[in-house]
């Protein structure tokens, strides 16, 4: 294992890290606010870390693929501890444990937050709660590939390690030109936003930071009420489109620029995520609409939201999903299961595992009237080869392993069923608010520290696709 080369990345990885942590400062000088000093400081400390790391472990060499793996763990990690440095600095957020869960929930697009109001935040810390979901969304190492010039060695490896998903799509020859394509359709989404959001009379900071949540499958508001605190039916629905746009592959938005305008049709997986998305939101509204919650266009309408939210795993809210009937609340929490397609920057299980398991579960079925037929997977024409299907099956055991050991600690933490098991899945999946005492109308303050340490294992496990964290703890990884 090349140890010194990894270092030297992770400093340049945390020079880009610093410097975009500056951006904040400049909303804060603006509004007078309190947090400048903080987030300049963090800013200065954040790259002078960078700086020493990266100047005093000059190797070279070619980075293999356990060094990749070690690259974004540690990345991640680091950058979810710089992170927490403006809420420590400026005293937003004292306690280290609440400001690094905050930190890793902005990263890894979670959205979960220990904050009670969020309204109480001063506007640069709110900015850049923001920009860390925006961050995170495409992904830091992503990033890296695309601006840093020493992560053009192993670029490659870098990037299979963080999306090690069961497509990885390639629009150009090269990684790096694929991933600066990618950020490019990722800019031009949240630039198309911010200017929608701006003509719903958002000003620019607000717009801002709600497109970063949005595009980034985040969800984090700079209100604590979510979207509900806007109260207008323009801004949910410029909210629900983005949401779903940063929930489909990005390659295909990339070949619809270029003018294949059939791409999203031609897509097994996105034809499922537009089912599962108009059958669920019919459920959803139809259960309310029986039950008397809401009205007839409220019923549709926050139905809608909810579903898409959930789905793509941003977890923004226009209604408190947690007094709704039993049965839309199981649907909810079926949907947090599911997750945004891959290549996304949606969480969870993701739409093409699930459509995988199921045609592998028909050729099950077929097999056994027919034994010796060979029967493939098909997805748009072509055949999965059998190594993928076995990596979804396992991914599918070790993330429900995952939920499982989570969910019995919390329990034993004295945490009621409902929200210990809801909490994991919303974390794991990258989703934000849960059930119970962690639904939309409350928050994970009141949580043990034990808790909200488990819980952000939990979020980098879901955000990193769990092989990449969990490789780390097996003992041939370290051999």
């Amino acid at each position: 294992m090349n140890l010194r080369l990894v270092v030297r990345l992770l400093g340049f990885l945390l020079l880009a890290i610093g410097l975009f942590m500056a951006v904040p400062a400049l909303f804060s000088w603006y509004y007078g606010g309190p947090d400048l000093v903080a987030i300049l400081a963090s800013s200065a400390l954040t790259m002078a870390a960078g700086g020493l790391l990266a100047a005093f472990s000059r190797s070279q060499g070619e980075l293999q693929l356990r060094d990749s793996f070690l690259v974004v763990a540690l990345g991640w990690l680091l950058a979810s501890a710089c992170g927490a440095l403006p809420f420590i600095l400026s005293g937003a957020i004292p306690s280290f444990s609440d400001a690094f869960f905050e930190s890793v929930s902005g990263f890894t697009t979670t959205g979960a937050s220990i904050l009670v109001r969020v309204e109480d935040l001063p506007h640069g810390l709110l900015f850049w709660r923001s920009l860390t979901h925006w961050l995170g969304g495409m992904g830091i190492i992503v990033l890296s590939v695309a601006i840093l010039p020493l992560a053009g060695v192993g670029g490659t490896q870098l990037y299979k390690a963080e999306i090690p998903g069961p497509t990885l799509d390639k629009i150009a020859p090269r990684i790096r030109q694929t991933a600066t394509t990618l950020w490019q359709v990722y800019i031009l989404l949240t630039a198309v936003e911010t200017l929608l959001l701006l003509a719903a009379r958002m000003n620019l900071h607000e717009a801002l930071c709600h497109s970063f949540a949005t595009m980034a499958t985040g969800g984090f508001s700079t209100r604590t009420a979510s979207i509900a605190g806007f109260n207008s039916l323009f801004v949910e629905a410029v909210v629900v489109i983005f949401m779903f746009l940063a929930g489909m592959n990005f390659t295909l938005h990339y070949h619809f620029l270029r003018g294949r305008t059939s791409v999203f049709w031609k897509s097994e997986e996105f034809r499922l995520y537009l089912g599962i998305v108009v059958a669920f939101t019919a459920i959803l509204a139809a259960d309310n609409l029986a039950a008397g919650i809401l009205p007839a266009g409220g019923a549709l309408r926050h139905s809608l939201f909810q579903v898409v939210s959930i789905i793509t795993t941003t977890g923004f809210a226009t209604a408190d999903f947690g007094l709704w009937p039993a049965a839309a609340r199981f649907v909810l929490l079926f949907l947090m299961f599911v997750g945004g397609c891959a290549g996304s920057t949606g969480g969870s299980i993701k739409v093409v595992r699930v459509l995988i398991i199921l045609k592998q579960g028909m050729v099950e079925l077929r097999k056994l009237l027919h034994p010796r037929a060979v029967i493939p997977v098909r997805i748009d024409g072509r055949s999965v080869p059998q190594d993928v299907v076995v990596n979804v099956l396992g991914f599918l055991f070790l993330y429900i392993g995952i939920l499982f050991l989570s969910t019995l600690a919390l329990t034993l933490m004295r945490i009621d069923i409902l929200t210990a098991f809801s909490a994991v899945a919303a974390s794991l999946g990258n989703i934000g608010p849960g059930l119970g005492a962690v639904g939309p109308a409350a928050n994970f303050q009141h949580l043990p520290l034990a808790g909200k340490w488990l819980l952000s294992f939990c979020m980098l496990a879901g955000r990193l696709e769990i092989y990449t964290i969990i490789v780390l703890f097996t003992r041939d990884f370290w051999k």
